[in-house]
């Protein structure tokens, strides 16, 4: 009797919780397109007006665009995902080097960079010793650990995570900490390039990326948790410098130290508010990490692909070390050619970044070619760097790795990571009043951890995949940074 009288109050009961959840859920999704609007704020408008979209795969046009024309070349679209998370909730731009507009606040930016970090990369030579030496005793520790099987990505990330963070703030943070700041920059770069290449200009993309947008908000929240204390930190105890001797500034105490472009009459400028703080933290870092840690995991692949080149470079670097297999910062920088050709194909083939994007407006288009009508507010140019490396009018067979033409004699000999005036035949890293500021850090990171790993190690192809027909150089689709699909796995025997 009890059950029969209950029985519909529960289906009422359940019935309401269903449209309770319903009414709750619905509630979410509005509430985080409302949170959204700063994300999305002028996107669809700037978008509608950009909707003029082209694809540039030839060197020859990118010369044209970037160097000939590059004062028309010089911004990124805002309606880029990187453009569009530089506006947080509270309205104001917390804009980095790669998101500010072209003008005094850019070079302000850039020169503080280059004179305080860039210039000084002889000075970089303890913390870079200190890294290959911890990044080897990682790997030995795994090859003992593993069989000698070792999935190279992880601590190869690691370890050049932990030489970008002494660089940014000194020696203040723990292994916890860190541990946790790389995570986070990770799982942020990821979502922001599956936005890159999901999230349109409508309300209809919007409302189908909600948890993507939702998602990315609480990360950036993440990250001023994760670098206040820190920053509070160096504000108060400047004094302190990372590296033995103390011989290299933190970034971050440039940054505090910094005046930027005042909106008003401000003659000295203004310091950098706490979200330009946060952004220019996160560049430095995911910038510093990504590029490095994917240019050395291709690398190795081809390395291992190709044993006589593994074998050749290793001579050279046998020759160069000191009797602790350490290299001079000067040997890094300027000497050991075929160390630079190794590491110049390897970016010629697998640029870290697949494309840059920039804005043009009326004239400029032009240079473009192809383009006979360019909406007032401009059109939107995508540079794919990977094609512009493997061009076949401009390389001889551009998808061999073959970094003898590199060398004194080979048909690439005088192009470096960086194009000069006359030509543009790979871009790595940008091209024109844009180029990645960091080129020079970026090779000699590259190089310090590529001979670290070179020297110590035999690397040969896994015993646990199936490496008949080469190591599997498939590159993952999308995102920010362009990565192997399928991470390399090695067998490493430490060398006696």
């Amino acid at each position: 009797m009890h059950l029969r009288t209950t029985y519909p109050q529960l289906k009422l009961i359940i019935h309401l919780a269903a449209t309770t959840m319903d009414f709750l859920m619905l509630l979410a999704v509005l509430s985080c397109l409302l949170a959204g609007m700063a994300f999305g704020r002028g996107y669809t408008k700037r978008a509608r007006a950009q909707a003029t979209t082209h694809h540039v795969s030839d060197p020859a046009v990118a010369h044209r665009a970037l160097i000939e024309n590059a004062d028309q070349f010089f911004n990124r679209p805002r309606t880029s995902v990187p453009g569009s998370l530089a506006v947080w909730r509270n309205g104001e731009r917390n804009d980095n080097i790669a998101t500010v507009m072209y003008g005094p606040h850019l070079r302000v930016l850039r020169c503080n960079l280059t004179a305080e970090i860039l210039s000084r990369l002889g000075s970089l030579a303890p913390l870079h010793e200190e890294a290959a030496r911890a990044l080897v005793a990682d790997f030995s520790a795994l090859c003992r650990g593993g069989g000698g099987e070792v999935a190279i990505r992880e601590p190869l990330t690691t370890a050049v995570f932990a030489l970008a963070t002494r660089m940014c703030f000194g020696d203040i943070v723990d292994a916890g900490h860190r541990i946790t700041m790389g995570e986070v920059i990770r799982q942020s770069i990821v979502l922001a390039g599956e936005l890159t290449t999901s999230l349109g200009a409508s309300m209809l993309s919007k409302l189908a990326n909600w948890r993507r947008i939702r998602r990315i908000y609480t990360l950036l929240d993440r990250q001023v948790e994760l670098y206040l204390p820190l920053i509070a930190a160096r504000r108060q105890s400047q004094s302190q410098l990372c590296g033995n001797g103390g011989t290299v500034r933190p970034y971050i105490d440039t940054l505090l130290d910094l005046r930027v472009p005042d909106d008003g009459d401000a003659p000295a400028g203004r310091p950098l508010r706490r979200g330009e703080l946060v952004a220019l933290v996160f560049e430095f870092l995911g910038a510093a990490t990504g590029s490095t840690a994917t240019c050395v995991e291709w690398t190795l692949a081809h390395l291992i692909d190709q044993p006589e080149v593994q074998d050749k470079l290793r001579c050279e670097i046998d020759g160069e070390a000191d009797a602790g297999g350490i290299l001079s910062s000067k040997s890094l920088r300027g000497g050991m050619p075929y160390l630079n050709a190794v590491v110049q194909e390897s970016l010629r083939m697998h640029p870290p970044v697949p494309v840059i994007v920039r804005s043009v407006h009326g004239e400029g288009a032009k240079a473009i070619g192809g383009m006979t009508a360019v909406p007032a507010d401009g059109a939107m140019v995508v540079f794919n760097l990977g094609d512009i490396g493997r061009d076949h009018k401009t390389w001889t067979n551009p998808n061999k790795f073959q970094p003898e033409r590199f060398l004194g004699g080979g048909e690439a000999e005088d192009i470096g990571p960086a194009p000069g005036p006359k030509e543009i035949r790979m871009m790595p890293f940008g091209a024109g009043h844009r180029h990645c500021p960091a080129v020079n850090m970026g090779m000699l990171h590259i190089k310090c951890f590529l001979a670290a790993l070179v020297h110590e190690f035999d690397w040969t192809p896994s015993a646990a995949e199936d490496c008949s027909g080469g190591v599997d150089m498939t590159e993952q689709a999308g995102g920010f940074v362009k990565l192997m699909k399928k991470p390399l796995c090695a067998r490493v025997t430490r060398r006696t």
